[in-house]
């Protein structure tokens, strides 16, 4: 898929395929850990996430970019 591709509400509210919140899936894919860990991460509180309609949790990846690579030095240095 393009990223440049624009997703529209009925709204009319845009955002590009990277600000687009992600599923736990897709966090795990990017972050190199199991869903299982990311849900987690988020019982624990350590890492930002969105809770949508409730229990839906979504995640923003420039939210996610910092974590990463502080999980990343981590696992390096120890």
């Amino acid at each position: 898929m393009n990223k440049d591709f624009l997703a529209e509400s009925e709204h009319s509210v845009s955002f590009s395929l990277e600000e687009y919140p992600l599923t736990v899936r897709q966090a795990a894919k990017f972050l190199g850990v199991s869903p299982q860990t990311v849900y987690l991460w988020v019982e624990r509180k350590q890492i930002p996430h969105l809770r949508v309609m409730g229990r839906n949790i979504r995640f923003l990846k420039t939210d996610l970019e910092p974590f990463r690579a502080s999980f990343k030095q981590e696992m390096e240095n120890g």
